[in-house]
């Protein structure tokens, strides 16, 4: 996908100011995303051959591996990447701000 096919589908999606993403839709376009990338033919059983055992060597890896990616794919990686990773963080933070107000309620 190009670049500005990506921001076309991002406004198509969530509106020109993001004025419609939340946590719940992002997941899913970003699901839909990923499928439509797959290649043709792709079985759906995968084997990886990583040797990154922890959460912190995978990114790390995936910063280094993205440098070397064209300027316009490492753009659009990396945007998705912190969109998600923003909104997961609202999510996170919304729950235990309502959680606290909630919290005490039993059924």
């Amino acid at each position: 996908m190009r670049l500005d096919e990506f921001k076309q589908a991002i406004k198509r999606e969530f509106g020109p100011n993001l004025e419609h993403a939340t946590p719940a839709n992002i997941r899913e376009f970003l699901d839909r995303l990923q499928q439509q990338g797959r290649t043709p033919g792709l079985q759906d059983r995968i084997e990886l051959s990583e040797t990154k055992v922890t959460y912190e060597e995978i990114l790390r890896d995936f910063f280094v591996r993205v440098l070397d990616y064209p300027p316009e794919e490492a753009v659009i990686l990396l945007w998705t990447m912190a969109f998600e990773l923003s909104f997961s963080a609202l999510e996170v933070h919304l729950a235990d701000r309502l959680g606290s107000l909630f919290g005490d309620m039993e059924p």
